[in-house]
């Protein structure tokens, strides 16, 4: 009697957990029809209160409207660039530094490696001024350059996480690849990468959206509108008081914009459940 009330109870929990479950999701999926939906109307269908969320309608014209209107076409290309030289650059820094604190003794090491997570506690703001002097002396302004040269430079969290993960790695495959005469740098990049899959993909994740969302950075650098990226432009569209705004190209805009980060993690996801580690040693 005990054993059915108590299937009955977490029955009954099970319910209330997943129709809560239900309610967060929906929640959560609304700004998403909603853009969705706004893309799709008119100018006119967007001011239409209260607002439809199947427009009647629908303005497939608005994606060509977009790039008719708007310098889209180059901005997307500058974020593609921007984003793919940040990738590279990160990953390969990183991956190096990482490499060097997981696998190698020195003095001051561990020091050193509290001084880098150190530096993650500084905000941006802190580091603004003093990089723009930097960067203007070197005459660098009102290009790519201060927004991707730095990347090459690591990044203390990505370094951390790489750290973490180089450290897991068995040492009996570079003592096997040091006793066939394997050096440092081929040890680095023919068995720690290799073996590296989730956290370079995750690396590559992260780096890809921080500099794909960028717009503080990027927006103090950059002037000339040949050179605006996808957050620059957009803000554009919506940032003049003196019109009104067009929310429909907008939306279209930001659904754009998904694409590339929607088909990196697609792409890279499956990266995270391999047992690269543990069939690596085998």
């Amino acid at each position: 009697m005990n054993t059915v009330k108590s299937r009955s109870s977490w029955s009954i929990f099970h319910v209330i957990v997943f129709l809560i479950l239900v309610a967060i999701a929906v929640i959560m999926v609304i700004p998403s029809i909603n853009m969705f939906s706004t893309a799709l109307k008119s100018q006119s269908d967007v001011l239409r209160f209260p607002p439809e969320i199947i427009p009647k309608h629908i303005a497939w014209s608005n994606f060509s409207a977009l790039f008719n209107k708007y310098d889209y076409a180059r901005w997307y290309r500058n974020s593609l660039f921007v984003a793919f030289i940040s990738v590279i650059g990160t990953v390969i820094s990183s991956a190096f530094v990482a490499y060097g604190f997981a696998r190698h003794d020195a003095k001051a090491k561990n020091a050193l490696f509290i001084f880098l997570l150190a530096t993650m506690m500084l905000p941006y703001p802190v580091l603004m001024i003093p990089q723009f002097i930097l960067f203007k002396q070197l005459g660098w302004m009102d290009s790519f350059l201060p927004i991707t040269v730095p990347a090459f430079f690591g990044s203390a969290y990505m370094i951390f996480l790489m750290r973490q993960f180089f450290t897991s790695l068995s040492n009996e495959l570079f003592d096997a690849a040091r006793i066939d005469g394997c050096s440092e740098l081929r040890q680095w990049w023919n068995i720690a990468l290799p073996l590296s899959g989730p956290v370079l993909a995750t690396v590559a994740i992260f780096s890809f959206m921080g500099s794909w969302n960028d717009l503080l950075g990027q927006v103090l650098y950059l002037s000339s509108s040949d050179k605006f990226t996808l957050t620059i432009g957009m803000s554009a569209m919506y940032g003049s008081a003196t019109r009104l705004i067009p929310w429909n190209l907008v939306m279209v805009a930001a659904i754009l914009a998904m694409i590339p980060v929607v088909f990196l993690f697609s792409v890279a996801q499956k990266y995270f459940v391999e047992s690269v580690v543990l069939t690596g040693v085998k």
